[in-house]
């Protein structure tokens, strides 16, 4: 059940992201539209499902990245990304969870469960170190298919993207839960 939560967040988050964000970027920023997004929603997915989930996330944001490169990718997208698109998407998966385990080889376990309260700061910092390994990862995979001088640029907007993708999946999910709570209050 788990598996197909995170599969339908991370769909559901690319399609707002491909159907909202990505044409008003369009407009201002064509050229790194196709690598990279100023607000990249399932960033935040794939840092708190593998924050929830640890490894076991993966195969989860495998299959989301997947479904939503085929729903929502333009077929000339994913024609001319073809050639490194797996690398992409596993880049893309495992990048919080390499991530995690750096902080956590530090010293910081900011899993789910791993200290007695969740700290949201820990989270960001992990998420920012998620999306510098993906923007890096990202680029470097794509490197063939971006011209050199665009590639600072297309690097700053995955970091941007998925930081702000995240900050807004967190402000979200924190929503929710005081909704949840305060409806459980109401219902008592």
């Amino acid at each position: 059940m788990n598996f197909l939560i995170i599969v339908l967040l991370y769909v559901l988050s690319h399609g707002l992201t491909a159907l909202v964000v990505t044409p008003v970027q369009n407009i201002f920023l064509p050229e790194v539209t196709v690598f990279a997004s100023l607000m990249y929603l399932p960033h935040g997915v794939r840092v708190l499902a593998t924050w929830a989930y640890g490894w076991k996330a993966i195969p989860a944001l495998i299959v989301g990245v997947s479904l939503s490169a085929w729903l929502f990718s333009p077929s000339e997208d994913l024609n001319f990304l073809e050639p490194a698109l797996i690398e992409g998407i596993l880049v893309g998966a495992g990048s919080a969870f390499i991530a995690f385990e750096l902080a956590r080889f530090a010293g910081y376990n900011f899993y789910f469960g791993g200290s007695k309260k969740l700290r949201w700061k820990g989270m960001i910092a992990v998420g920012a170190l998620s999306s510098v390994i993906n923007s890096l990862g990202q680029t470097l995979v794509y490197s063939d298919l971006i011209d050199f001088e665009k590639i600072i640029g297309v690097w700053a907007v995955y970091a941007i993207g998925d930081l702000i993708g995240l900050v807004v999946c967190m402000v979200v999910l924190m929503l929710v839960f005081r909704w949840s709570r305060a409806f459980t209050v109401l219902k008592s």
